[in-house]
């Protein structure tokens, strides 16, 4: 069985990517958990500002996140269905969201429990990265990493100029790269706000997403192209 809706998966994990990497940056003390080499650059500016420990967290995302990617191939060898990878990050994600509330609801939502949580996305994360990189055909694009889509959707920009929006491979193509950069971006929207207003466990929501995204797509197998 193949994958017969592209654009939704698309806009889909470009939205979740979006919003997970803004809701931990926002609600867990400007953590990216889509674009961990963000991380160094907190780190950097952490460690000058004089906070020492604050700043060594951004660093353990990097090891999450590759041990994440391992997994996610791990899990993507072991079954024949595509987007079993996907199961687990919205599991991941669901769970992570419920523990931030129960955390809150307990009174102990303190420093270390939200840095739990943020890892628990950072790992997500991790995932879909793998699902990408391993099922690159399953989506337009990368839908966590905008600057290569942005890129490429600039090259496609200025050859539709070029051929007066006549090639229909470039429109196309500039069409499928809009979808994920404008997924993105929405993402990052809703997760601000989220983040800001209702906080850490609204990653929740994201999770339930992705849960469905699977149920929807899991009959599509590794031998589908």
């Amino acid at each position: 069985m193949e994958t017969k809706n592209i654009g939704y998966v698309t806009l889909l994990l470009a939205a979740i990517a979006g919003y997970c990497d803004t809701v931990t940056f926002v609600a867990a003390d400007a953590i990216f958990s889509a674009h961990v080499t963000g991380n160094f650059i907190v780190f950097a500016y952490q460690i000058i500002k004089g906070s020492d420990i604050n700043a060594a967290i951004k660093l353990l995302t990097f090891p999450i996140f590759i041990i994440s990617v391992i997994v996610g191939g791990y899990i993507a060898g072991k079954s024949p269905y595509k987007y079993q990878i996907l199961l687990w990050e919205g599991i991941i994600l669901t769970l992570s969201g419920i523990g931030a509330y129960l955390f809150g609801f307990l009174g102990i939502f303190t420093l270390w429990p939200m840095y739990t949580v943020a890892m628990l996305v950072v790992f997500a994360m991790g995932l879909q990265n793998a699902f990408g990189k391993i099922y690159a055909k399953e989506t337009f694009g990368p839908t966590t990493m905008m600057t290569g889509n942005v890129t490429q959707a600039s090259l496609d920009l200025g050859n539709s100029f070029k051929t007066k929006f006549k090639n229909k491979d470039f429109t196309s193509a500039l069409k499928n790269q809009s979808v994920t950069i404008l997924g993105f971006l929405g993402g990052c929207f809703l997760g601000a706000i989220a983040g800001k207003f209702w906080g850490l466990g609204t990653v929740l929501v994201p999770g339930i997403l992705m849960i469905l995204c699977y149920i929807k797509n899991n009959k599509v197998r590794k031998t589908s192209l």
